[in-house]
């Protein structure tokens, strides 16, 4: 599968473009894209090869064997379950959605089809994170009794290009906030130490920038084993951090997500994986291609959504 494979993009902003980028390098042979925007439905026509469509109906008509589904957090399960009614297999870009309202039938409607859907949490493929994994689960720093995940970045340098206050990060009618757009982190947490048994949070719009939803959040987790996490996040920081600690029983590990630095303490080893800002997103799209030949469960998986959704949705409640 690959050159005989059709791919619908469903929103073209800079995430889609980024897939029907990755989408060719991985040899898909025909693309096509949606877009209620015409100037970046034009892009993804003549910059990008992507067949162009006037409307969804039109592109899921055009018989799709996969969609990716890469328009705001808001519009996230209505694009799936399109998808699915017309058999196609679906990657959904994160959030899964911007809360859990329709999300359990978005579920049963891909187990009953049997349809692949894969969740677009791409630092489960960084190199530097699955070798934390590794370590973390053949005992290198034996139990594991706290984490912490951090994430800043001020939200103007996110896409430059763009007046910040029109992305979907910025307003919370499009499934934005920091919370939600930066649940890399709460996915990544999970992913190593799992499903949290207590959450608790504290944030809030704390920065100058105009904006309506919440800039800045800590969220606390708790795990069945006594384990517990915290987990920063904010669109706030000028100077962008993005870093990784987990302390065992036996040890610790350090990571610099930004400079590939990872650290095993305290016998002082190290271990350097070089930044490639594109190589987790063409993992997890090779993976979902995998999957979808094999009809194999992807890594994230829909269920996996949903709970690092439901943590992020009861997060966000407790800042209310």
């Amino acid at each position: 599968m690959g050159a005989e494979l059709h791919a619908l993009v469903v929103g073209t902003g800079s995430i889609g473009r980024r897939h029907l980028r990755n989408l060719a390098a991985l040899g898909v042979g025909r693309l096509s894209a949606y877009d209620a925007d015409p100037d970046r439905l034009a892009f993804a026509r003549d910059d990008l090869g992507a067949d162009g469509h006037d409307s969804l109906e039109a592109a899921l008509g055009a018989g799709p064997d996969v969609v990716l589904v890469c328009t705001p957090p808001v519009s996230h399960v209505e694009t799936a379950l399109a998808a699915i009614g017309v058999s196609a297999d679906v990657f959904v870009e994160k959030p899964l959605a911007s809360s859990l309202d329709g999300v359990d039938g978005l579920l049963d409607a891909a187990t009953r089809s049997g349809r692949v859907v894969q969740v677009g949490y791409n630092l489960q493929f960084e190199p530097a994170l699955e070798r934390v994994k590794e370590l973390i689960d053949g005992g290198a720093i034996g139990r594991v009794v706290w984490a912490r995940a951090e994430f800043g970045q001020y939200l103007p340098d996110w896409r430059p290009w763009q007046d910040y206050r029109r992305s979907y990060t910025a307003r919370r009618e499009l499934g934005g906030g920091i919370v939600l757009d930066a649940s890399h982190e709460l996915a990544y947490v999970m992913w190593l130490l799992g499903t949290p048994v207590e959450v608790r949070a504290m944030g809030g719009t704390v920065g100058a920038l105009e904006v309506d939803v919440e800039d800045s959040a800590t969220v606390l987790m708790r795990f069945a084993d006594g384990a517990q996490a915290d987990v920063h996040v904010d669109f706030l920081q000028r100077q962008p951090a993005r870093q990784f600690k987990a302390v065992g029983v036996d040890g610790t590990i350090l990571l610099d997500l930004l400079s590939g630095e990872l650290s095993l303490l305290p016998d002082g080893e190290s271990e350097l994986f070089p930044p490639d800002d594109d190589l987790a997103y063409r993992a997890e799209l090779s993976h979902f291609l995998d999957c979808v030949r094999t009809r194999a469960k992807p890594r994230v998986d829909l269920a996996f959504g949903r709970d690092v959704l439901a943590v992020a949705v009861g997060a966000l409640e407790q800042l209310a």
